[in-house]
């Protein structure tokens, strides 16, 4: 399996969330590319020395977020990515460019030499917080396939926080897990109803036999839950590992020491 192949391991692999500070032209910018480069590589080493599995990149503080993500955006992030690719250059990493950027975010990967991405939207429409989303797998698989980047794996969240799914209420997790499949993607994302907030276990095992493709967890995950989901392919965690366990704070090493040593030992 290509979730194997990149992480060495098919069960519990963390992946520690670098959140960048808010990117020219946002709300809430303020700090130039250099500076956010140099903020977030810092925390990529933290987690690096801290032994992390895999690191994701997001553009979290980019708030409020649109559907209409500039270039400038896309450009930040693939000099920003290009950065903690080299300061961590043999560390399973990926992207996700909010809201709902996939196409932008297999481009950065691509140019940057990133090994997976984190897709909103992929199968089935949803009204989210940034307005209506429309699936997109059919248009970025192909997008994938045109621009040589079919080595990037693509975990696609499914039934997504921040969003009203009563378009789809008739569509069980389950059912909404199996499209995913049908349509190709790498893994499945299950979370909470927003940031920082736990997901279902009972959601967890229900995809787990619905489907044959890796199902991770991407929200609220902590070092008191985390027995709840070690048999999870992969736990996504940015919220807990950070000062106060606030996705706004800066990452507290000794906090990703202590679950990381949590994990290591349910993995015995």
């Amino acid at each position: 399996m290509k979730f194997l192949q990149l992480f060495g391991r098919l069960k519990s692999v963390v992946i520690g969330m670098v959140h960048l500070r808010a990117l020219p032209g946002t709300p809430g910018g303020g700090l130039s590319v250099a500076q956010i480069e140099e903020e977030s590589c810092r925390e990529a080493e933290l987690y690096k020395k801290a032994g992390i599995d895999g690191l994701i990149v997001e553009n979290m503080h980019d708030t409020p977020y649109t559907l209409n993500v500039g270039p400038e955006i896309t450009a930040s992030m693939a000099a920003v990515c290009a950065a903690i690719r080299q300061t961590c250059p043999d560390l399973p990493l990926g992207v996700q460019i909010l809201a709902c950027a996939n196409q932008q975010a297999l481009a950065v990967a691509h140019a940057v030499g990133l090994d997976f991405i984190r897709a909103e939207g992929f199968v089935f429409s949803h009204v989210a917080d940034e307005g209506m989303v429309n699936a997109c797998a059919g248009d970025l698989l192909r997008y994938r396939k045109a621009i040589g980047a079919e080595r990037i794996q693509i975990f696609t969240d499914i039934k997504k926080k921040h969003s009203s799914h009563a378009i789809t209420a008739d569509v069980s997790v389950s059912e909404t897990a199996k499209a995913a499949e049908f349509f190709l993607s790498d893994g499945l994302i299950v979370t909470g109803v927003a940031t920082g907030q736990e997901a279902d276990p009972r959601e967890l095992r229900e995809i787990q036999r619905s489907v044959q493709i890796p199902v991770l967890i991407g929200s609220g995950v902590t070092a008191d839950n985390v027995k709840n989901y070690i048999d999870a392919n992969g736990l996504i965690i940015g919220s807990h590992f950070k000062d106060g366990g606030d996705w706004r704070n800066a990452v507290n090493y000794d906090k990703v020491v202590a679950f990381m040593d949590a994990v290591n030992e349910l993995r015995k």
